[in-house]
């Protein structure tokens, strides 16, 4: 006779306790209300779909770091391409991550790179 998996729906974490979860590590100090957000946009995005937890907790919380706490809408609409509207805001970027309490700083390199959602 075969085991047959739970099929209850807390067998395994869903992809959003999975997001929480890596989020809460990495900004151990994000309020409740921005890593909800935080959340809700990783999930989102479509280009986040297949990536890890943790990755899509790192992207989509420096996505909305930046579009929220930063001047960086305000350069696009000024006509700044995003390389140059990440450089000026990347200052004010890692001052939002550090209060969060994540360890981890964004680079010119990294922003360059294009490397995440804009």
């Amino acid at each position: 006779m075969s085991r047959r998996p739970d099929p209850s729906p807390r067998a395994l974490p869903t992809r959003r306790e999975a997001v929480e979860a890596a989020l809460a590590r990495l900004a151990p100090r994000v309020p409740d209300f921005e890593a909800e957000a935080i959340v809700d946009r990783a999930l989102a995005s479509t280009g986040l779909r297949g990536a890890a937890p943790e990755t899509a907790a790192w992207l989509g919380m420096v996505a909305y770091a930046r579009h929220v706490f930063t001047e960086y809408d305000s350069l696009l609409e000024e006509g700044y391409d995003q390389d140059s509207a990440r450089h000026f805001v990347l200052d004010d970027l890692n001052a939002v991550l550090a209060e969060w309490g994540v360890r981890r700083r964004i680079g010119e390199d990294e922003e360059a790179s294009g490397g995440e959602p804009a």
